[in-house]
């Protein structure tokens, strides 16, 4: 049934690819993939193979790379994606010997694949089980691991109906999973190679934090004022904090909206008529000292710019679930987000410690920054943020450290 599933998907991939320009790229690069490999594997090397569905499941297998290439330099990496929007961000990544989309997983491309590389060993990161590359690792022996994996009651493997793909899942040499929740799941279907380890997105952060960049248009923009920051947001989110900021004139605004098209920072500029609004690329540090809103109409900044914030709005909970709420608490803020947030183990962390804020509506959005009025209460709150990040971190040592290389 998988099989048949997955060439259906394949038909329906090949037709899409005729009209979306996504498809078309990870069509293309999935049917490439094995001539990209045979022209660059190095036959004398051994390869660690790292899957990544995306960009978000890169990051979080970024830090065992790294530190992978640090402990380990006698190997070489390949790291393969399923989707564009991290193979394209991603395809220069320096940290890789080679990367490249992975095939999709009919039996015939996985062999291919397998046979290409000869692979010493895989990390798949957090959903990714291939069902025809994870048996064929298991018959050659391969050990894989699974990598800040978490899992659900209502995932497919834990229904009647799903025992049969659950078998996949016996396919793994051991489990670095995100929680208990997780554990206590996997050994009531007989898997018990698992270890509660955390994720690795905390290490990511503290990364990410180590490395930002001073912005001298932003600290120009700031001026030692109290400043809200949005990062990621759309124009549900924008509905709700930008009514409520065109009234606080003690406040400085920083936009980082998740689409960048210009009629989404034109409807942007529009609700903002009252203020003075300037965008990140079209000024400089003059020009943006006596502005209220200032625009990021650029990408790969708003990590750094975090670091700048008094209070910080984490964007995508009123949609298919909110960004990333750790790169905003890293710095010792509190976060404030929509309401789509229950699948985000972060979220329901920074809930339960105090740094984290859920709203529903403009009212609750209004009541938590009127409990921010109080300055120790904003401080508390950004402090236990800060902590809840700190304590979560370590889980690539954990799992370099019991991985047999």
């Amino acid at each position: 049934m998988y099989n048949i599933i997955i060439y259906l998907y394949l038909l329906g991939v090949a037709i899409a690819s005729l009209f979306n320009e996504k498809v078309r790229k990870m069509w293309r690069g999935e049917r490439d993939a094995i001539r990209v490999l045979k022209e660059k594997v190095d036959p004398n090397a051994k390869y660690v193979w790292f899957h990544a569905a995306s960009l978000g499941e890169f990051e979080q297998g970024r830090p065992l790379m790294e530190q992978l290439r640090k402990e380990h330099p006698e190997y070489k990496i390949l790291l393969t994606f399923f989707s564009p929007s991290g193979y394209e961000v991603r395809k220069n990544y320096e940290g890789a010997d080679i990367i490249c989309y992975l095939p999709l997983d009919t039996i015939t491309n996985a062999r291919r694949f397998l046979r290409t590389i000869r692979p010493v060993m895989a990390f798949f990161i957090k959903y990714e089980f291939w069902y025809n590359y994870l048996h064929i690792l298991k018959h050659r022996g391969v050990p894989v691991y699974s990598v800040s994996s978490i899992f659900r009651p209502d995932q497919i493997f834990f229904k009647w109906y799903g025992r049969q793909y659950g078998h996949v899942l016996k396919c793994f040499t051991h489990f670095y999973v995100q929680n208990e929740i997780s554990k206590e799941l996997l050994a009531k279907i007989g898997i018990t190679a698992v270890s509660v380890v955390g994720d690795t997105r905390f290490d990511r952060v503290l990364q990410i934090k180590e490395a930002a960049k001073q912005l001298p248009i932003v600290e120009h923009f700031i001026q030692s004022k109290k400043t809200f920051i949005a990062g990621s947001s759309w124009q549900p989110d924008e509905e709700i904090f930008i009514p409520f900021l065109n009234g606080c004139q003690d406040w400085k605004l920083i936009i980082a909206p998740h689409v960048i098209a210009e009629d989404h920072l034109q409807q942007i500029e529009k609700m903002l008529q009252e203020r003075k609004v300037v965008r990140y690329t079209q000024t400089n540090e003059e020009g943006v000292s006596d502005a209220d809103v200032l625009i990021i109409d650029c990408f790969g900044l708003l990590s750094s710019i975090y670091h700048y914030a008094t209070v910080t709005y984490v964007g995508g909970g009123f949609g298919v679930g909110i960004h990333n709420t750790l790169e905003a608490a890293v710095w010792g803020v509190p976060v404030i987000f929509g309401p789509n947030n229950q699948r985000f183990q972060e979220a329901q962390g920074l809930k339960a410690c105090g740094g984290g804020f859920e709203i529903k509506n403009a009212e609750d959005f209004k009541a938590v920054m009127q409990q921010f009025e109080n300055e120790q209460t904003l401080q508390e709150a950004g402090q236990k943020a800060g902590a809840y990040v700190g304590q979560m971190t370590g889980a690539t040592k954990k799992i370099l450290a019991d991985v047999k290389f």
